[in-house]
Formats: C-alpha cells, sequence, structure tokens
C-alpha cells in the first residue's frame, strides 16, 4: 500500500517561462522553467511507469517525435512515449501541432526537417483551456507559446528533434524519421462524462486520464488500485495525512485514499496505468471514515 505527497520541481527549458505560478510553487530558476515534473518522495522508491509534467510556454517547442516501445527497446530504451496533454491555460489564438497537413517521403521529410519548411508542414490547430490532445507514439507534434498544459506520458526522455527554433540543440532527423508516421495525424479525442463527478478525457493501452470535479466540503475514496497520479488544477482538499492546493499531486498505489474537498470544491486530473478502472472514485460518508 502506496500514499505519497509527490514532489515537485522545476526543470528549465529555453521556451519555459520565469515564474510558474499560480499553476505552481516549485519555485524560481536563474533559468526559464519549461516544465515541473511530479516525482515520489521515497528515495528508495520504485520508478512509477508514468510521469506527470506540467508544461509552461513562453516560445514554440521544437517539432519533433516520440517512438514506439518496439524502436525504443531496438536503440536500448526500456520504452518508447505515448502522451496526452491537457490544456489548463491558453493565450488568444495559441496553438498546437499534431501530425502532417499532407503525407511525406521520407526524402522529402528529411529535406524539410533540414531546411525548416517542416514549420510550415505540421497540422497547427488552435487550443483553449479544456481541451484535451491525445499524441500517441510516432505522432510528429509541436506545442506552441502561451499554454500551460498538463501531461502525462509513458516514463521516458525518448524525443527525436526535427526542428528547433534555431536553439542550435541538436536534431535527430534520421531517428525521427524512422519512427514518425509521416503524414496525416487523424487523432480525434472525445471526452465523456463518466458520472457526475468524473470525466474521461482519453484511454489507451499505456495510461487512462481523466478530471474528477468535487462538490465543496464532499468526501471522496479514490481507489487506487493501479498506479494512480492526482494534480490538484484548482480548489483545494484534505487528505488523511496532508493538505492539497492547486498544483500538489499525490502518487498512490494499491491503495484506497480518503479526499475531502476545501470549502470551493476541487478539481483535479487523474492519471493512472492501463485502461478504465470504472470503480475509480466513490462517494465516502463522513460519519464512517471519523
Amino acid at each position: 500500500m502506496t500514499f505519497e505527497h509527490a514532489i515537485a520541481h522545476s526543470v528549465p527549458k529555453p521556451w519555459g517561462v520565469v515564474d510558474p505560478r499560480p499553476w505552481s510553487s516549485a519555485g524560481r530558476s536563474d533559468n526559464t522553467i519549461g516544465e515541473i515534473w511530479y516525482e515520489r518522495s521515497g528515495s528508495a522508491a520504485v520508478a512509477p511507469s508514468l510521469l506527470l509534467k506540467l508544461l509552461l510556454t513562453n516560445q514554440p517547442l521544437s517539432i519533433q517525435v516520440h517512438p514506439g516501445d518496439a524502436y525504443a527497446q531496438s536503440i536500448g530504451l526500456p520504452n518508447g512515449k505515448t502522451e496526452a496533454w491537457y490544456v489548463l491555460s491558453a493565450a488568444p489564438e495559441a496553438k498546437v501541432a499534431l501530425g502532417l497537413k499532407r503525407r511525406l517521403t521520407p526524402q522529402q521529410m528529411r529535406h524539410a526537417a533540414s531546411d525548416g519548411s517542416i514549420s510550415d508542414l505540421v497540422a497547427w490547430q488552435v487550443v483553449s483551456a479544456g481541451d484535451t490532445v491525445f499524441v500517441p507514439a510516432g505522432t510528429i507534434h509541436a506545442i506552441g507559446a502561451g499554454l500551460v498544459i498538463v501531461e502525462i506520458q509513458q516514463r521516458s526522455d525518448a524525443t527525436f528533434r526535427l526542428f528547433d527554433h534555431g536553439r542550435r540543440r541538436e536534431l535527430h532527423i534520421e531517428n525521427a524519421i524512422a519512427v514518425a508516421d509521416a503524414g496525416p495525424a487523424g487523432i480525434h479525442v472525445a471526452p465523456s462524462r463518466l458520472t457526475d463527478t468524473r470525466t474521461l478525457l482519453t484511454s489507451n493501452a499505456h495510461f487512462t486520464f481523466e478530471k474528477i470535479d468535487l462538490a465543496p466540503n464532499s468526501a471522496w475514496c479514490l481507489e487506487a488500485k493501479r498506479e494512480t497520479w492526482l494534480l490538484v488544477v484548482s480548489g483545494s482538499a484534505r487528505t488523511s495525512s496532508f493538505d492539497l492546493a492547486m498544483g500538489d499531486a499525490i502518487f498512490a498505489q494499491s491503495d484506497r485514499v480518503i479526499i475531502r474537498a476545501g470549502m470551493i470544491g476541487m478539481a483535479a486530473l487523474v492519471a493512472y496505468a492501463g485502461g478504465l478502472v470504472p470503480e475509480l472514485l466513490q462517494y465516502a460518508d463522513m460519519e464512517t471514515i471519523q
């Protein structure tokens, strides 16, 4: 049985922001902060299969692609990287890119990456707060400026850059060509309401991603049978061990977590390994848990 208050630490990125508040209080850095990573609190803890992140963009990220499990393992990595995004905040006309406008041959893709024209060939789309984007391994993608995004992903840093806006970081064009589906993405995410408190954002073989909305002063039991992450995105709550505010996260596995929503309620994003868990969240009678 495992229940932990996750540790948040900032990761500097050239495309990040100076101060991640109010979304996170993970601290400032001499460099711009692009990512907040949520990690297990135990130093000897077994590494989880998923990685929960907060992305804060002041400039566009690189155009990139992640490998699937088979290719990643063929080059000595433990697994590939499928991910999903939930947009917390978006500046007017903020965009993400998913897939290409048309299918390219390997030679065309190599040329477009080399001369930078790949930036005009990716399929950009405007996103707004509350949007969900699913990015399976092999999908060419990018994130634009002016966004705050929660990302859940397979735990991997296998990223192959095709174009990086002149930042002079290493590109990985041949690897990217080898793993990319070099055409339109054709991916549509349609969140669905599961209960009054649960909204399914997306689910696949690697993870399920949900949003939960808890009424003020209500109490709930989170059934974390598998590896489970919860990130508070508004409001507050109290667990049996500690308080939770916006930007706080918990990790739980093989455990039952009692969550008491605060005076204005609580909204959170929940991600867990594998497919949908029907009985993830149950109403808790306050008298029985005192």
